[in-house]
């Protein structure tokens, strides 16, 4: 995303569209960057990597709706309406990071820098400070869950922030074509990811589509592996079965090994991570169970717009669409089983 230069800066501020205040403090004392530093479309703040409070004040004199994403196609906050004259308030946590997207993939740009959308974006003020004793949710995936850098892709991690509020941000490190193997190989995944995990912070796995020619003895002792180092550094683990490929049967069900993650060598997936997470007493979100009966219930037809199917022909990778309500299956699961509390997720 580009930066934004002093005269541009400049014409904002005579600009209906936002009302340019000056940088002040927050009630705790923290130096506050403001809306001086948007302009209708967008903000950048220069911050050091590091995890940000994010207030904005949405409306403006003519009735408005507004999303705010950022990073790498992050999606921080839900559409909102507001009436014409009227103000409202969201607050969100978001993770600056490098390379701000996948981990394998491009730097991006340094800071923080966030997009307006929406049918009719208006944002009215803006305040991002550094956050204070921020929970951490990391996300451990592959393609299906990671921070996609370009249009129609999506991963359920992506869209994932905007149902989590103030107080919990989203860390996601799932890289495209990861295995358990390759995970734990590459110096720039879980060995960059380990150091990182803070006591109390949760940590999604969700490693099972490139594992293709893993065996069962392997692919569950990889599993243990990750799970004991996160737990070592205080870190609550979670498993995440993999979400189902859509690949029906002539009856309209995904009961297939196609659809239902097991490998070439006879390895249920699902299987051995139900398996594993009842043997280590961890947390199970079975996203395999959920994305299946979804599908299922959305038949052939339906179930085209979850995926990438009428633009790839794609029956592996979720669209904008299809992420989005598969992270909204992961926020099910995280209040259901009350990882976190209610009060720092977004319902309905």
């Amino acid at each position: 995303m580009r930066r934004f230069n002093l005269a541009l800066l400049a014409t904002v501020a005579l600009s209906t569209a936002l009302t340019a205040v000056p940088a002040h403090a927050d009630a705790e004392g923290r130096h506050a960057l403001g809306i001086e530093n948007c302009t209708a479309t967008g903000c950048h703040f220069d911050v050091p990597a590091g995890t940000y409070d994010v207030k904005v004040l949405l409306g403006g004199d003519a009735g408005s709706s507004t999303s705010v994403s950022g990073e790498t196609r992050r999606s921080l906050l839900p559409e909102t309406a507001v009436a014409a004259g009227e103000r409202t308030a969201r607050s969100f946590t978001v993770n600056v990071r490098t390379p701000e997207g996948e981990p394998t993939g491009a730097e991006g740009t340094p800071g923080l820098d966030l997009v307006l959308g929406g049918s009719a974006p208006a944002l009215a003020d803006i305040k991002v400070t550094p956050a204070r004793h921020a929970r951490q949710i990391f996300l451990v995936g592959d393609s299906t869950v990671c921070d996609q850098p370009g249009d129609p892709y999506s991963g359920w991690g992506q869209q994932l922030p905007q149902y989590l509020r103030k107080g919990v941000s989203v860390a996601n490190y799932s890289d495209s074509g990861e295995s358990t193997v390759t995970y734990l190989s590459n110096p720039q995944l879980f060995a960059t990811v380990q150091p990182l995990i803070r006591r109390g912070d949760l940590v999604l796995v969700q490693l099972a589509h490139n594992d293709k020619t893993t065996d069962e003895v392997t692919y569950r002792t990889n599993l243990e592996t990750l799970v004991a180092g996160i737990r070592e550094k205080g870190g609550e683990p979670v498993l995440v079965t993999p979400i189902v490929r859509r690949w029906f049967n002539s009856d309209g069900t995904l009961n297939n090994n196609t659809a239902l993650l097991v490998n070439g060598l006879g390895v249920d997936h699902p299987a051995v991570i139900r398996s594993v997470a009842a043997a280590q007493d961890v947390p199970l979100i079975d996203l395999t169970a959920r994305t299946k009966s979804l599908v299922e219930s959305l038949g052939v037809e339906g179930s085209k717009a979850i995926y990438l199917y009428n633009e790839k022909r794609d029956n592996t990778h979720t669209s904008v669409h299809g992420a989005t309500v598969y992270a909204g299956l992961v926020r099910d699961e995280l209040l259901a089983q009350h990882l976190v509390p209610k009060g720092l997720v977004r319902v309905g």
